[in-house]
C-alpha cells in the first residue's frame, strides 16, 4: 500500500521512548492555533512511499533501538491515513519492532482500532479540555478525542498524554491540575508530557504565506514551565 509522508527523521529523541524513526504523515483536518507544522495540513503533497518500502528504510536504523526505542508515526494527523499506518505497523511488528502512534484522536475509529491492533504505545495531544475550546482553537471535536481515549483503554494500548502549555491559554494551575486527572482517569495512562509552546514554526508560516494566530504571544519558557509543574 501507498501512503503520503512528509518527512522523516531518522533518529528521534523525543517522540517515545528511546530513540526513534519519526514518520510525519502528510494531511490534518485539524487547525490548532498553536500548530507548529502547518505544512503537513493539506492532504495533497507528501512524497508517494511504499509500506514495504518505509519498512526497509526504517530497519537500517535498528541498531539505535536497543534501549526499548523503536518507530514512531506522527503527522500531520496519521489516522487520516489508517489503512497505510495499520499496514506499516503490522509489518514492523514482524519484524519485532515496537511502534508508537502520536495523534490528535481525530478520525474514523473503526479505522483508528485497525492501527490500535498494531500499536504498542499511543501518544495523544489532549489540547484542552472542553468542546468549545477545541471548536474554536482547533476546529475539532472533543467528544471524538474522548472516543479515542477510551478506545485506547477498551484496548489496552498503553497511553502517553501530551499537552502544550501557552501563556495566557492553557497555562493556570487550575487547567493544568484538571489536564492531570483527565490524564489519570485512563486505566491505561502511563505518562504525561507538558510540552512548552514555542514560535519556531513562524518561518514556515512565513512562507506559506499563512497567519500563525498566536504570533504576539510569548514563548513558554523551560523555567516558567517547571516552576508550574512543581506546583502541580
Amino acid at each position: 500500500m501507498t501512503g503520503f509522508v512528509n518527512s522523516i527523521q531518522s533518529l528521534g529523541a523525543v517522540d517515545g521512548p528511546g530513540v526513534r524513526y519519526v514518520v510525519f504523515m502528510q494531511g490534518c483536518p485539524l487547525r490548532c492555533v498553536y500548530c507548529h507544522n502547518p505544512d503537513t495540513w493539506l492532504t495533497e503533497g507528501g512524497t508517494p512511499t511504499d509500506a514495504d518500502e518505509l519498512v526497509r528504510r526504517a530497519l537500517r536504523f535498528r541498531p539505535y533501538w536497543k534501549n526499548g526505542g523503536g518507530v514512531t508515526v506522527t503527522g500531520g494527523e496519521p489516522l487520516l491515513q489508517a489503512d497505510f499506518v495499520a499496514e506499516f505497523f503490522e509489518k514492523l511488528h514482524e519484524h519485532g519492532v515496537h511502534t508508537a502512534l502520536d495523534t490528535s484522536g481525530v478520525g474514523n475509529l473503526a479505522q483508528a482500532e485497525k492501527v490500535l491492533e498494531h500499536t504498542d504505545l499511543v501518544l495523544c495531544d489532549l489540547k484542552f479540555l472542553s468542546k468549545a475550546d477545541y471548536l474554536k482553537n482547533c476546529r475539532a471535536d472533543y467528544g471524538q478525542i474522548e472516543r479515542f481515549l477510551q478506545l485506547t483503554a477498551m484496548k489496552g494500548v498503553p497511553l502517553w498524554i501530551r499537552h502544550v502549555v501557552v501563556p495566557g491559554l492553557t497555562d493556570s494551575l487550575d487547567h493544568l491540575r484538571r489536564v492531570k486527572a483527565k490524564a489519570e482517569s485512563y486505566p491505561n495512562f502511563e505518562k504525561l508530557e507538558f510540552l512548552s509552546f514555542h514560535k519556531l514554526c513562524i518561518e514556515k508560516y512565513d512562507r506559506l504565506g499563512l497567519e500563525f494566530p498566536l504570533r504576539d504571544t510569548p514563548a513558554m519558557t523551560n523555567e516558567r514551565l517547571s516552576e508550574l509543574l512543581a506546583q502541580l
